[in-house]
């Protein structure tokens, strides 16, 4: 497309006309999935929550919700406090959302499908995520309210902190490959599913968990969400915000929960490889067909580990600011560098038939562990009766048919 574009509009037009179309494809990415997040976090939390209205409204699967949630943020009221800092309080959405955007230029979703190839595309990606607070910083400051500040200044103490041991498992992909490069990392995990870095060894299994709960900080989720901690900070940086801004912060974070997701998929998951095949799509079916697979099984990935984050939001208590830092400071960073130089005495001083077989054992344990919780919630009615509703609501007929008995 590159060449086709430089002979018909010449080098610099050719590039800039690249750049917007991958701007816009990835803009219009980040708004669709925050569309389905939206959707699928409120369908989560009312199957766990057993909350009656995001099981039942907005039609047959609850997509009118979301619209209306749309049409309600673009049409809302956009008011700003009269002790506010107009500039700061203006600028700070489009900075937090561009620290999240910025991020998927370097992000790879299949075999030389991304916007931008760089050879530092890793740290890249966490330097660019980590800009993300400053708008949050930015919002708390210029809102000229005490509980915003607060909320902006312990997401900057959090995210500070929870940057280093994010970093240091990042290290040990780039230990086994050599190379910082996303591309490079995830073509050296094709193969059959054994191959991916998290099966590798004891460290990068550990490794993967311990990333994923530094990314899910970094992104303002609970069990970590002190950033906004309704109960006790109204509603944190964003509490004076409303409407379109307001809708822009909430994009910042759904974006950065698919960048950092995409990320571990790339790191420790395979990338964009099915575990199932022993080639690269790409190569076998084509450049077009090969990456379209590759893509459905990159997003499919990511989707799933954001899915994860939803549940523990649903599942586990808010933790206390000096919780959150001792989590980090105490547990994350000393096993983090426990696994950084376990991983090299394991590349060094194992012997080989261990490291050999050591994959497929792990993956065989995961696989049927993950089975076995299958199987148990298999046994778990998750559908509702037609004359009633689970969980608590056990034998209790619904408003409508309440209404149709009388």
């Amino acid at each position: 497309m590159q060449t086709w574009l430089s002979e018909a509009l010449g080098q610099p037009s050719a590039l800039a006309a690249l750049a917007l179309l991958a701007a816009g494809v990835l803009v219009s990415f980040i708004a669709g999935s925050a569309l389905v997040f939206i959707w699928l976090e409120r369908k989560i939390a009312g199957r766990i929550q057993d909350r009656l209205g995001p099981t039942r409204v907005g039609g047959r699967f609850g997509w009118l919700q979301t619209v209306a949630d749309g049409i309600k943020l673009l049409t809302k009221e956009d008011t700003m406090p009269a002790r506010a800092d107009p500039f700061l309080f203006r600028i700070a959405p489009y900075i937090a959302f561009c620290g999240s955007f910025v991020a998927f230029l370097a992000l790879p979703f299949g075999n030389q499908l991304v916007a931008r190839e760089l050879d530092t595309a890793i740290f890249f990606m966490l330097a660019v995520l980590s800009s993300e607070v400053f708008g949050v910083i930015l919002a708390g400051w210029g809102s000229g309210s005490k509980w915003s500040l607060f909320g902006g200044i312990r997401e900057a103490a959090q995210v500070v902190s929870y940057e280093v041991p994010r970093a240091l498992t990042v290290l040990l992909p780039v230990m086994l490959v050599g190379s910082l490069s996303l591309t490079d990392i995830a073509a050296a995990q094709q193969g059959w599913f054994w191959s991916w870095h998290i099966f590798h060894d004891p460290f990068c299994f550990v490794g993967f968990f311990t990333f994923f709960i530094c990314a899910t900080a970094s992104c303002k989720r609970a069990p970590f969400d002190l950033a906004e901690a309704e109960s006790e900070l109204v509603a944190g940086f964003h509490t004076e915000y409303s409407g379109l801004r307001w809708s822009f912060f909430f994009m910042a974070e759904y974006g950065s929960m698919f960048a950092v997701s995409g990320l571990a998929t790339l790191l420790y998951l395979g990338g964009w490889h099915t575990g199932l095949l022993p080639f690269e799509p790409s190569e076998r079916f084509g450049f077009v067909l090969g990456n379209l697979l590759n893509l459905a099984v990159f997003i499919a990935k990511s989707y799933l580990l954001v899915m994860v984050m939803m549940w523990a939001r649903w599942s586990l208590p808010r933790l206390r600011i000096d919780q959150v830092m001792t989590t980090c400071l105490k547990y994350l960073l000393p096993i983090s560098c426990v696994l950084l130089v376990g991983l090299a005495l394991w590349q060094l001083a194992v012997p080989v038939q261990v490291r050999t077989t050591t994959p497929l054992m792990l993956a065989i344990g995961s696989l049927l562990g993950m089975l076995g919780v299958l199987l148990a919630a298999l046994t778990v009615p998750v559908s509702a009766p037609r004359d009633g509703l689970p969980g608590v609501w056990t034998n209790l007929p619904t408003p409508l048919l309440r209404t149709r008995q009388r």
